[in-house]
């Protein structure tokens, strides 16, 4: 999330422009790491994430984001993500390697229309952070946290970005199948 708002076409009166302020020649803003699990005793999806204000993804926040997941959910994991650099690193391989209920599975590249990660982004940036500014970081990122947390609580609106996707609960469970099986 940018400090810049992402403009949209306001409800306002006729006659009255919105005026937006925002801090200009500024290039903070914060990443997000997140997962979309499916709980599959209850047939769910969670949303999982983690905040990195001003700060990139690296492979170092990957496998720190990784660790907790691993904390929460509990069983074999199968992570089904895009070939981002990060993800695909020697540390991330590495923790791969040393935890043997944690596998990986990528999408094709250049796919990120299968990544329902990347419809939650879209929804985030469309609906509740749109027009909106914030003159310091730690008010985006509050922001952003809150905005997060919202989308966490809205059950019957997650299955609507595996949805979209085009992915279905039946095909990730497959996914994650195939890879039990190989390691078993």
């Amino acid at each position: 999330m940018l400090m810049a708002p992402l403009v949209r076409r306001p409800w306002n009166p006729r006659g009255h422009t919105p005026i937006l302020y925002q801090k200009t020649c500024s290039h903070k803003k914060v990443s997000v790491i997140s997962a979309l699990c499916i709980v599959p005793c209850r047939n769910r999806l969670r949303l999982y994430c983690r905040l990195h204000p001003d700060a990139h993804i690296d492979s170092e926040a990957v496998v720190a984001f990784l660790t907790c997941l691993r904390k929460e959910l509990a069983g074999h994991i199968v992570v089904v993500w895009d070939r981002f650099q990060p993800h695909r690193s020697k540390k991330v391989q590495k923790l791969l390697a040393t935890k043997p209920n944690l596998h990986f599975r990528y999408f094709p590249p250049y796919a990120p229309e299968l990544n329902p990660v990347e419809y939650v982004w879209a929804h985030l940036k469309i609906n509740p952070r749109a027009n909106r500014t914030a003159m310091e970081l730690d008010s985006l990122a509050t922001a952003t946290r809150g905005n997060m947390r919202s989308l966490q609580k809205k059950q019957p609106l997650l299955p609507s970005f595996l949805k979209k996707s085009g992915l279905s609960f039946r095909f990730i469970w497959d996914i994650g199948s195939a890879a039990l099986n190989k390691w078993a």
